[in-house]
């Protein structure tokens, strides 16, 4: 977290003011037994998104029933309120907003579970995401 954000979370905490989201609310499924998705979701939340954690045992019916394509499946799904696009396994916020300017592109993806994604270790500069066409979408 950056520092100017660590002087808010600590003024807002001291105030008893509830922080406000950065973005739209996200639901996010995920494995009951999955301790990164549980990861991504605190990553999230520390970025200042509002998460609704929704635990779902058979998620590869729930990612047929949404339009994942299986060959960028992950371990967890979120669907953006509102708009209904898809964020699928371990996006980093800059990707999220990214999808949040272009509502045409119905989601993006991390597929698989990279070590170099949020949730999953630190970020290096090799993670690639990428649209459901497989196309890639911003490197981080």
């Amino acid at each position: 977290m950056k520092p100017s954000h660590l002087f808010l979370a600590a003024l807002i905490s001291a105030l008893h003011i509830p922080a406000l989201a950065s973005g739209p609310a996200l639901t996010v499924h995920h494995d009951p037994y999955c301790g990164c998705c549980t990861a991504w979701i605190d990553y999230l939340r520390e970025e200042g998104f509002a998460v609704n954690s929704i635990i779902t045992p058979d998620m590869g019916s729930l990612k047929q029933k949404l339009g994942v394509p299986g060959k960028l499946a992950s371990c967890h799904t979120a669907v953006v309120d509102g708009t209904g696009q898809l964020i699928e396994g371990h996006a980093p916020v800059s990707a999220i907003n990214k999808l949040l300017q272009r509502p045409h592109v119905k989601g993006i993806a991390v597929p698989g579970m990279p070590i170099n994604s949020p949730g999953m270790g630190r970020m290096d500069g090799t993670l690639v995401t990428v649209d459901f066409s497989g196309r890639p979408f911003s490197r981080d």
